[in-house]
């Protein structure tokens, strides 16, 4: 696939990943509970592969945190977590997939612990570094687990749906001749 391709698709990830979250959030439907902006990053691992994906994912919280308040920099900085978080969703799914040849289910499974991991270990540094008392990351993940269960299952569904679909239709890159 052309970088010209790959641009135009992130660009269409990012602004799925801004778009989603804000409607969900404009209806009241729970953002923490769909994960919406984390589809969009875990996709873009399976269509644009891990430095694309890594860069929409550690984009797009920030982006949409400075344009809708949503992921919050203040009194905690979730957006910072989840640009570190996401990051790592989209790069691991994409290497998963692309590189290492995994199936979409066991990409996405690797690559939700991984995210996990290192949203705790962010916690963790601006709770020692930053001072941010009042969070412990481990209950920060736990919190994020118990409360986006339904986000998460809603991925392990829809994902690899939606890349079979692609690659059956021709449209996933996998599938694409060269040109």
């Amino acid at each position: 696939m052309s970088n010209t391709k790959k641009l135009t698709l992130s660009a269409l990830f990012l602004a799925l990943g801004i778009l989603l979250p804000y409607v969900f959030h404009a209806t009241k439907l729970g953002g923490p509970v769909f994960l919406p902006m984390h589809i969009p990053v875990l996709l873009a691992g399976f269509f644009v592969g891990p430095f694309y994906a890594l860069a929409i994912g550690a984009i797009t919280p920030v982006l949409s945190g400075i344009m809708t308040g949503m992921p919050p920099f203040a009194p905690f900085p979730s957006a910072v977590v989840m640009a570190f978080e996401l990051a790592t969703y989209g790069f691991f799914a994409g290497l998963f997939y692309e590189k290492l040849r995994m199936n979409p289910i066991l990409s996405l499974v690797l690559s939700m612990v991984f995210g996990r991991i290192v949203a705790g270990l962010v916690v963790f540094v601006l709770v020692v570094a930053f001072g941010f008392n009042k969070q412990n990351p481990v209950m920060y993940v736990w919190g994020g687990l118990v409360t986006g269960w339904l986000g998460i299952l809603i991925q392990l569904v829809f994902i690899p749906v939606v890349v079979e679909i692609a690659r059956k239709a021709g449209l996933h890159p996998k599938e694409q001749k060269v040109e």
